[in-house]
């Protein structure tokens, strides 16, 4: 029988543990997770919050503590001594006062111990909205120099699935770019391909979707997918990318060799499916979870300085391990 996709992430990632923080401790679910993560040898969860509220939800949640550090956010001593830290790295946009201030949220405290090297990754946006994920990570972390965009990708699984990697396959953007223009479009994809290749091990094979499959449709957004691929080719001539593509077109080897009157490195065997838009993307995973009954794995904040992963709401605790596995593999990178 072949490895789950949770296996398979644990696997990989308890090869190399890393600290993960874990702010959102007023979640049963979180504690939960982290106790998986713990015993199974994923990683350190660092829980970071009010220890009464961690108390209480550990308790609520029936989980034991053992194991399992605790960062008091409201030690006025240690969050002094972590804003210095922080501050003497580089210039900051904030006065230190300003810092001070934002880490009594546990969010951005959580941040702020990545940032500066004492967690090695961070895991949260299961009660928090990725709106507020993705500022704080901005305002502490930071975008990698030469990025045009954060993006989110997720590892998707889908039952009765048989694509090239079995019934697993990669959606990118998920999760942050509303209407990404074409160059920002090429950032998304270049990112999933190069973490793809590093976590998972694939040979990346990108599909650019539309509602056209190689110039059947016109429009606008048609002319952006295209335009971004040329972008894409232009920049990493090294990963296999192609498009534009109807879905079909891009996992279902009968119909590209049906529409495409052409070879095709990517039609028909494609990896990972980058989306024209948010709305596509959040639709489409959202299907593929509620109808198809597959699950969404990762959502790792790609373009940071440092790893961030932004959870679903509706995110199951397995989901939520497999978010961490995959943030933790991230950080071994």
């Amino acid at each position: 029988m072949s490895q789950s996709v949770i296996e398979f992430l644990t696997e990989r990632a308890k090869r190399n543990p890393k600290r993960v923080a874990l702010p959102e401790c007023e979640a049963e679910k979180t504690l939960l997770a982290a106790k998986i993560v713990l015993d199974s040898g994923i990683g350190y969860p660092v829980l970071v919050n009010d220890p009464e509220v961690i108390k209480a939800t550990a308790e609520k949640a029936g989980v034991g503590l053992d194991g399992m550090e605790i960062l008091d956010i409201k030690n006025e001593a240690a969050r002094e001594a972590l804003v210095e830290k922080y501050m003497s790295m580089e210039p900051r946009d904030m006065s230190a006062k300003g810092y001070l201030r934002k880490i009594e949220n546990p969010v951005y405290y959580g941040m702020m111990l990545v940032a500066v090297g004492d967690a090695d990754c961070i895991f949260c946006g299961h009660t928090n909205t990725t709106g507020d994920v993705l500022i704080a990570a901005l305002k502490t972390i930071g975008l990698q120099d030469g990025v045009d965009v954060a993006s989110i990708y997720a590892l998707v699984e889908v039952p009765g699935f048989n694509g090239p990697e079995g019934d697993r396959i990669v959606f990118a953007d998920c999760g942050l770019s509303p209407e990404p223009a074409a160059p920002a479009l090429a950032s998304i994809a270049i990112a999933a391909a190069d973490n793809v290749r590093k976590q998972m091990g694939w040979e990346p094979r990108v599909a650019f979707l539309s509602f056209s499959s190689d110039g059947s449709g016109k429009g606008e957004s048609v002319d952006k997918v295209r335009e971004a691929l040329r972008i894409t080719n232009e920049r990493r001539p090294d990963i296999k990318a192609d498009g534009e593509f109807q879905l079909d077109v891009a996992i279902d080897p009968e119909t590209a060799a049906s529409k495409l009157k052409r070879p095709s490195e990517v039609a028909g065997k494609a990896n990972i499916l980058i989306f024209p838009d948010l709305n596509a993307a959040n639709i489409g995973i959202k299907l593929m979870q509620f109808m198809a009954g597959g699950s969404g794995y990762g959502h790792t904040i790609s373009g940071l300085r440092r790893p961030v992963a932004d959870s679903s709401r509706v995110a199951t605790v397995e989901e939520m391990v497999g978010d961490i596995a995959m943030v933790v593999l991230s950080a071994s990178e």
